[in-house]
């Protein structure tokens, strides 16, 4: 199976934790003007055989449903653009990816991450929204995700992958490496260079991995 455009900026040993995307009222206020038409559109498709009764039903058909053409491609483009605009925690880096076609990515390395702002309104409170601030020690300076959904969910998300990555609690493994790591130490107990001891010390701790 293909990897997704996501799945291709990861690296090695590298997991998504989370992925946010802004509140759907932010899609909501972006399609307002296109729904503002269609209900103008409706309204002439309604009034025009009152208007003009001479002329033929199909004619009159056919002039709405092409001005809805309109609407319907910017609300498809409005609706393409928030979808495509991801929020993404992984156990290494922040990245906010934006485009539909042409793409936009920026990151920031959780080590980097020296503080997080949550700023809720009472609306954003109540409908479960809000804007993330992250500073961080990088060039960038600081990085502002603006009406996120489930911010808190989002913050917490990265304070706790942030907080694996410091204490060293982060899996830098797949479990498919642990009987190969296993099978290395078997080979350096043969040599001598690990005591029997030693070795079932080490393989009890990655068999504990698992």
């Amino acid at each position: 199976m293909a990897k997704s455009y996501i799945e291709s900026l990861l690296g090695e040993h590298e997991k998504i934790v989370y992925v946010a995307r802004q509140h759907w009222f932010v899609l909501l206020s972006s399609i307002t003007v296109e729904l503002v038409m269609l209900v103008v559109i409706v309204a002439i498709g309604v009034a025009l055989p009152l208007i003009f009764p001479v002329i033929g039903s199909t004619i009159l058909l056919i002039i709405p449903l092409l001005l809805l053409i309109v609407p319907f491609l910017g609300g498809l483009r409005d609706t393409l653009t928030w979808w495509n605009r991801q929020y993404i925690i992984t156990n290494r880096r922040v990245m906010h990816v934006s485009g539909v076609f042409s793409k936009n990515v920026t990151d920031s390395s959780l080590e980097k991450v020296n503080d997080v702002k949550l700023e809720q309104s009472a609306v954003g409170r109540m409908f479960n929204f809000g804007d993330i601030q992250i500073l961080t020690a990088s060039e960038l300076g600081v990085a502002n995700f603006q009406r996120i959904g489930e911010p808190i969910r989002f913050k917490t998300a990265m304070i706790n992958a942030k907080e694996m990555l410091e204490h060293g609690e982060q899996v830098n493994m797949d479990l498919d490496d642990i009987p190969a790591m296993i099978a290395r130490l078997d080979a350096l107990r043969k040599q001598g260079v690990l005591s029997e001891e030693e070795f079932q010390s080490k393989k009890s701790q990655l068999l504990s991995k698992i």
